[in-house]
């Protein structure tokens, strides 16, 4: 059954003002399920509960829904999205065929800037202590790599798919360490540095099957077209 957030939930919420990290906070308040698939809000009340202005908020909403993790419809109010099983799975499939390619363009040109970033962001993920947080961090790494990597078309593409998959991850309940430890990011990118290939891709698919392992139902799934790495 829907559910409207309370002003005494809105209020509570340890939110600062700035809107610089706006998109984070949102997205973090969706992970930790303080905006679930059941709880009914408007541009009002997550202005009032972040500190902000409605057409910033606005501006938030348009980019989830682009990620498809809120649902925008004219006359309605947005609603985060709930994923079903069969969502999931071609998210992932999509996820091993574009994530493969880019994990080796990314061996081919390590920037070291970008390896810097990215080095600085498993910093970030080994001292978050905050389940949404650490699930949008352990996100964002595979999204940088994708950057790194250098073909635009490709990290866009990443981009919609990463965020469907903290949401599962967070609407499924999957323990975060077992979804991506930054031990496992700081293994792939030292293989990216050294332009192993090989043992990036295959790192990256240890990763991605325990994906489809813990949030797929048991049955017939993505292991039949897997992509070899």
């Amino acid at each position: 059954m829907n559910s409207f957030a309370s002003p005494q939930t809105l209020v509570a919420l340890p939110f600062s003002p700035p809107v610089d990290d706006l998109y984070s906070r949102v997205f973090d308040a969706i992970l930790e399920q303080r905006l679930h698939a059941g709880s009914r809000f408007t541009e009002e009340s997550l202005a009032q509960m972040f500190g902000v202005r409605r057409g910033d908020i606005r501006g938030v909403l348009t980019q989830l829904s682009h990620q498809q993790v809120i649902v925008l419809r004219t006359h309605h109010r947005p609603r985060v999205a709930m994923l079903d099983s069969e969502q999931i799975r071609q998210t992932l499939h999509a996820r091993r065929l574009t994530e493969t390619t880019v994990v080796r363009l990314a061996c081919q040109q390590p920037h070291p800037q970008h390896l810097k970033h990215l080095r600085t962001l498993i910093d970030s993920e080994r001292l978050c202590t905050t389940r949404g947080a650490a699930i949008r961090l352990a996100g964002e790494f595979h999204l940088q790599l994708a950057e790194m990597a250098g073909n635009a078309p490709l990290a866009h593409f990443l981009g919609t798919l990463v965020p469907l998959t903290s949401l599962a991850i967070a609407q499924l309940d999957v323990r975060v360490e077992g979804y991506c430890e930054w031990q496992v990011h700081a293994g792939i990118l030292d293989a990216v540095e050294r332009s192993e290939a090989v043992k990036a891709t295959m790192l990256l698919s240890r990763h991605l099957d325990y994906l489809e392992e813990t949030l797929l139902p048991p049955g017939p799934g993505l292991s039949q077209n897997r992509v070899a790495g």
